[in-house]
């Protein structure tokens, strides 16, 4: 989102442009390639524009808007459509909300043929020929939504041409990745070159891991208790670098493979293991961490925080490696430390010197 808007890293501002002959086509599209483009949503770093669409130019006499998602309050889907196509729909919702409709219907019946042309009247499509077209193209939407495990298909715009021609013009298209098992034509199609390729990485290990911006990393087990741990870590003043949650089933592997991913990332400047062992045993944990630091070259401090199944087992083992690292029973106690010592760590490297913690006494 937000390409038209957009900056290349090589100063070229656009990610959108309207060319008048094969010359312009060549000259916008080698200031694109191989580079990199700053939206407001793709963080400072930008994504790569490996590819560059040339498609005709549509004169369009009206703009609307229209999506597909679920409807947690309906608990079923639900179709979105507003006259005030071709910009930012949050804007729109924000500050016309009228101008906002919504069909809602259940799985099991689908959307019934009253409900859609009220909405494509709605959306700015109240004559015979235009309301039919946009039906048609409602249904055949809701069709792809249903079949293929969706959970977001967004056109905007819906654009309507000079001879009142209706087209999709610009789509967003989300699609559940639990059930991507039966989707393999969809998912042949992924890019990973637009994704955080931490994100790739842990997809690999079957970790849950989504990537953030900050330089503590988290290792936790049960999503509410890391939603918890980076909730601590910005009450004492640190920035979560992960969300990390190894689940109930990690082995040893796992538990390597997730502190490979932290100590691979250049902006983790300490990390914080908080792990409260019910299905997920502490020593297992335990385990995890001394293959890692022996085997990776693990190099930066870590905090630990272990409570539950085996813990005096976990304990024990990390007495008796030879691993030098901080301990703790208290959450809050391990988020001050570990913010204190990713601080050290930020410090030092803004002032170009080198803070060494040797893992091994």
């Amino acid at each position: 989102g937000g390409r038209g808007k957009g900056t290349f890293l090589n100063g070229f501002k656009g990610g959108v442009h309207l060319c008048s002959e094969v010359g312009e086509v060549e000259d916008m599209a080698s200031k694109m390639l191989g580079q990199r483009l700053v939206t407001k949503q793709t963080g400072p770093t930008g994504k790569p524009c490996n590819k560059v669409l040339v498609t005709e130019r549509l004169f369009l006499r009206k703009e609307s808007y229209f999506a597909i998602l679920m409807d947690r309050e309906s608990g079923g889907p639900v179709m979105v459509g507003s006259s005030e196509g071709g910009m930012d729909i949050e804007a729109v919702a924000a500050e016309t909300p009228d101008a906002i409709h919504n069909l809602t219907f259940s799985l099991d019946d689908g959307p019934d043929e009253e409900g859609l042309k009220d909405l494509a009247a709605k959306m700015g499509f109240p004559g015979e020929d235009e309301n039919a077209q946009c039906v048609s193209i409602m249904k055949n939407l809701y069709e792809l939504f249903d079949t293929t495990d969706a959970t977001l298909i967004e056109v905007n715009p819906l654009g309507q041409a000079h001879d009142g021609t209706l087209y999709c013009l610009d789509a967003k298209l989300n699609f559940d990745d639990n059930a991507a098992f039966r989707n393999a034509e969809i998912y042949e199609l992924r890019d990973e070159t637009q994704e955080d390729p931490r994100e790739v990485e842990a997809e690999k290990q079957s970790l849950n891991y989504i990537g953030l911006d900050g330089n503590i990393g988290c290792l936790v087990n049960g999503a509410g208790l890391a939603m918890a741990t980076m909730d601590v870590i910005k009450l004492n003043g640190g920035d979560p670098a992960n969300f990390l949650d190894l689940g109930g089933g990690a082995n040893v592997d796992q538990v390597t493979s997730a502190f490979k991913l932290l100590n691979d990332d250049p902006n983790v400047m300490a990390i914080l293991v908080n792990i409260f062992g019910g299905i997920m045993r502490c020593d297992i944990i335990a385990l995890g961490i001394i293959k890692a630091a022996t085997e990776l070259g693990l190099q930066k401090p870590i905090v630990i925080r272990l409570a539950g199944t085996r813990v005096d087992d976990a304990r024990k083992l990390i007495d008796d490696s030879g691993l030098r690292m901080l301990t703790t029973d208290d959450l809050q106690e391990a988020a001050q430390r570990v913010v204190r010592v990713a601080e050290i760590q930020k410090l030092a490297k803004e002032a170009h010197l080198s803070v060494k913690f040797d893992l091994p006494l």
